[in-house]
């Protein structure tokens, strides 16, 4: 009578093969299984930009530091023109060393003085911008005209931005080259005006270009009309 060796519990029945790795228990296949992504070393990340907003807060907080309330223009100024706390404004600025401004603590040394020279709005003022004029400027010429009542508006001052027409072609001899014709304009900025003397002329003179003073120069006294400007547009 043959004997049937039951094997112990945990034991594996001699002869028995284990299944293979691709089949589950039951002998089916196996469900793949996919490994895990790593882990972002948030951490590190963090520690970073932690790093970087420090750094970033120290240097905005030097600049600013750097910085100084400085005067500036807030409208166009012309030479002559006087000064006014309306002309003015506050800007801070980080100026390399040597830089010669003027800090808005100081703006009344400067108020009630006219302008040496023509600036547009938001340039820095500078000590050397007011004061006496700064006339003629690189490649510029001062030039007199002579005008009569009705040739030039009676609020002409200096530092009024003009333009000069000619309004009537010279009369010149045929040997000689002719002048501007009518209609011919330049633009310019009024340096001074003397009073009208016994005849009604009153002596205009014109800060322009060199080319155009050269040309305005040709044309005879009474055949010029001035026209006042905006601010600012004399150069």
């Amino acid at each position: 009578m043959n004997s049937t060796d039951t094997p112990a519990r945990g034991q594996k029945r001699v002869g028995a093969s284990a299944p293979a790795s691709w089949l589950d228990r039951t002998g089916a296949p196996a469900t793949p299984t996919s490994r895990r992504p790593r882990k972002v070393p948030h951490l590190a990340a963090g520690a970073l930009l932690v790093v970087l907003c420090a750094g970033g807060t120290v240097w905005w907080t030097t600049s600013t530091q750097d910085r100084t309330p400085t005067l500036a223009v807030a409208r166009p100024v012309t030479v002559g023109h006087v000064l006014t706390s309306a002309d003015l404004r506050t800007v801070d600025v980080s100026a390399s060393p040597g830089t010669a401004l003027v800090p808005a603590d100081e703006a009344a040394s400067v108020l009630g003085r006219p302008m040496a020279t023509n600036l547009g709005p938001g340039a820095l003022l500078t000590p050397d911008a007011v004061g006496a004029a700064q006339l003629p400027a690189p490649g510029r010429a001062i030039v007199a005209v002579g005008v009569k009542p009705g040739q030039f508006p009676p609020a002409l001052t200096a530092g009024t931005p003009i333009t000069v027409i000619v309004t009537a072609a010279p009369t010149q001899p045929a040997t000689t080259a002719q002048g501007p014709a009518a209609g011919t304009t330049w633009r310019a900025t009024v340096v001074d005006v003397a009073p009208a003397a016994t005849d009604q002329t009153s002596v205009v003179s014109l800060d322009l270009t060199t080319t155009d003073a050269e040309a305005l120069a040709q044309v005879p006294a009474g055949q010029l009309a001035l026209v006042m400007q905006p601010a600012g547009g004399g150069r």
